[in-house]
């Protein structure tokens, strides 16, 4: 009896992260009895000169959001199962603290583009990943710096 192969993948609803997840099902499916956990971070909005909704709400919108990006992207066909998780705090710490909890075999992020100032002023999650993580890291580049990641649209 084998062990089942977990991928990890971050989905904060750019058009990056969508390719990411369509890189970790084609790769799940390829590597056969995987699981795909998709995850989407959230953080309470600290805003002093308005009113926002209550961390209810806004946990309640980034399920939402994940589970139509995961209605939008699998195929119903597909034979992979993906579970989501919603986590609250930043981005890289929710997915290293699923990737710790699931014992991932891989991690699957979507890269941002960023670079000089503005990555080292904020930080970038797939570098922090990339430096944190206790296991594989792949960073999917977006179909416009020559990544070649399955799109999962084509016929």
């Amino acid at each position: 009896m084998s062990e089942e192969y977990r991928v990890v993948v971050g989905v904060d609803g750019s058009a990056r992260s969508e390719q990411a997840l369509r890189w970790a099902l084609w790769h799940a499916e390829l590597v056969g009895d995987s699981v795909v956990v998709a995850v989407r971070g959230w953080d309470y909005p600290e805003l002093y000169d308005r009113p926002v909704a209550g961390p209810e709400a806004v946990a309640h919108r980034t399920a939402a959001a994940l589970d139509d990006t995961i209605a939008r992207l699998v195929p119903g066909d597909c034979s992979v199962p993906v579970r989501r998780e919603v986590v609250y705090g930043h981005p890289a710490k929710a997915l290293l603290d699923v990737v710790r909890r699931v014992h991932a075999d891989l991690l699957v992020v979507g890269s941002r583009g960023l670079g000089g100032f503005a990555a080292a002023l904020l930080g970038s999650v797939a570098q922090y990943c990339v430096r944190h993580a206790h296991c594989s890291v792949l960073v999917v580049r977006g179909e416009h710096d020559g990544g070649s990641a399955p799109s999962g649209g084509e016929s």
